[in-house]
């Protein structure tokens, strides 16, 4: 009770530290200063300017200039209130107000985010800036702050704002109290170890080969490259042995690389595999997008699962043509791998049904700062049109959702449509799609046929390729993606190839691997990994 109420205390703190570091860098972030004309903001090696007289526009009227467009999910009525609101500081002691604010523990830690944030700033500059500010007669305004600070353009590292705003993010500190008891709750006791008679994370015994194909949908104007990888046949690999095709979905700005390791791993276990890349335009110069509906449209959420279907389509047709693929693509059996927004893909085509009218409801509701980079991302379907999407495939046999990006996508309901077996990762120390909202609760809404490997301390982009890139690569956010989180992706290796097998007379065999002792056997003290079918009610309980 006492270590509830204590953590509690500290989540309210950091919270409310949180929301004053994005107040104050959201204000930059979105402006800029002294007499200032404008503000320069960097994300990655992207740079655009905005001037401080479109952030006063917005502020006084609550219409987006055309060149805020972009920030149109930030810039909400709640943060003009923020914009508009005022703090009284005498002037005689505008000096004193901010050596106070930098003698204190809280204060301290915000001048330091503050200051990697904003490369530029030092403390005398940010005295002069209250000080000058503070002579206004109505008081100390963001706007005024920024107009008042002694610089004519302010460079703001955005990819440290967002860095600050994910680390401080409720959602995301919610999920670390939680992951921090799952370790326990999750743990299973065995008297004897755990020793199978082969281990499903080693290389295969088959030669794998790898060929590239782009297909192009002109129907859809998309175009989208794959790579194959297929077991060369040999004795070691029966040709008459029925096996499911596997299609991996990478997320958002990742590479058909991201999972090259899973893809081989699993080929070299004869079994094959069609990596594709999704034409989301994530690379995209940043200073070219006019609206966030152009960052991730709309239509993304119906055309990764519809990508998939095309690739299906394709691949149908070229296992009938003579070739080095002929006869090896099992398309009517189908085992779906999705990451972060490719997992969300993958319950779509294994039957998940999006609920719009339920998710534009939370989206219009929420303070955007009180959210995680998930949370803003799913609605951008709330933009969609159809209010019943047909999305699922039932060519679909299984899916696997890695760290998936779910959310209020679904509603309360939506994946109590899915009737195939799933497969979801959560990681504890994931700050893009928190595990409570984006794995936990979605997954006791699934039917009996289902597993959940959480990893505790691994990140969003701990089960990938660590040598691949993605886009939150450019997002200054903490990641374990080397020898550390090892473990997890042989666990990953190991627990996918029994999860696709058993859509294969092999069933039985892969069984031993779908338990918590295996998942155990692969644990480190720095990375407890756990595989469980079901969730204590006092987890999915938290508020």
């Amino acid at each position: 009770m006492i270590k509830g109420k204590l953590l509690s205390k500290i989540r309210l703190v950091k919270e409310k530290l949180w929301h004053l570091a994005i107040a104050l860098g959201l204000q930059v972030f979105a402006t800029p200063a002294m007499a200032a004309e404008r503000v320069t903001l960097k994300l990655g090696v992207f740079e655009s300017a905005i001037a401080i007289s479109q952030l006063e526009q917005f502020a006084k009227t609550g219409n987006l200039p055309p060149q805020l467009q972009l920030y149109s999910g930030f810039l909400t009525p709640q943060v003009r209130k923020v914009l508009n609101s005022r703090l009284q500081i005498d002037p005689k002691f505008a000096d004193g107000y901010i050596a106070e604010l930098s003698s204190s523990p809280y204060g301290k830690q915000l001048l330091k985010y503050l200051g990697v944030a904003i490369p530029e700033l030092t403390l005398p500059q940010l005295q002069a800036a209250v000080t000058i500010a503070a002579q206004q007669a109505n008081g100390v305004s963001i706007v005024s702050l920024i107009k008042a600070y002694p610089q004519e353009n302010i460079v703001i590292d955005a990819t440290r704002v967002i860095a600050l705003a994910v680390e401080f993010n409720p959602s995301y500190l919610q999920s670390q109290a939680v992951g921090s008891s799952l370790a326990d709750k999750l743990a299973v006791e065995s008297s004897t170890a755990f020793k199978p008679s082969f281990d499903p994370a080693r290389v295969g015994k088959a030669t794998v080969k790898v060929q590239t194909i782009v297909l192009q949908d002109r129907k859809r104007d998309r175009t989208i490259p794959v790579d194959i990888y297929y077991p060369q046949q040999n004795s070691l690999i029966s040709a008459l042995r029925p096996t499911p095709i596997v299609v991996i979905s990478p997320g958002l700005g990742a590479n058909r690389q991201f999972f090259s390791y899973l893809a081989r791993h699993l080929a070299s276990h004869g079994l094959t595999v069609a990596a594709l890349e999704h034409p989301d335009g994530s690379t995209r110069n940043l200073s070219n997008i006019s609206n966030s509906n152009q960052l991730l449209p709309a239509t993304e959420f119906i055309n990764r699962p519809k990508d998939i279907s095309f690739l299906l389509d394709r691949l149908s047709d070229i296992n009938q043509q003579p070739g080095v693929l002929q006869g090896k693509l099992n398309t009517q059996t189908v085992s779906v791998i999705g990451h972060s927004f490719g997992g969300y893909t993958a319950l779509a085509l294994a039957g998940g049904e999006l609920n719009l009218q339920q998710l534009r409801q939370g989206c219009k509701t929420a303070n955007p700062l009180a959210q995680a980079p998930a949370d803003w991302l799913q609605c951008g379907a709330a933009n969609l049109i159809d209010s019943k999407l047909e999305l699922q495939d039932k060519r679909v046999k299984n899916a696997i959702a890695l760290n998936p990006v779910i959310g209020q996508l679904f509603g309360e309901n939506g994946l109590n449509q899915v009737s195939v077996p799933i497969l979801i990762l959560a990681s504890t120390e994931d700050a893009i799609t928190p595990i409570l909202n984006h794995q936990l609760r979605p997954f006791t809404q699934l039917g009996d046929r289902k597993y959940l490997v959480t990893a505790i301390g691994g990140t969003h982009l701990s089960v990938g390729n660590p040598n691949s890139q993605a886009i939150t690569d450019t997002a200054g956010i903490k990641e374990r993606r080397g020898l550390e989180a090892q473990p997890l992706r042989q666990l990953i290796s190991g627990v996918s190839l029994a999860f696709i097998n058993q859509l294969t007379p092999e069933a039985k065999t892969y069984q031993l691997f779908l338990t918590p002792a295996y998942a155990q056997s692969l644990s480190t003290p720095n990375l407890p990994l756990r595989l469980s079918t079901e969730l204590p009610e006092s987890v999915i309980s938290q508020p």
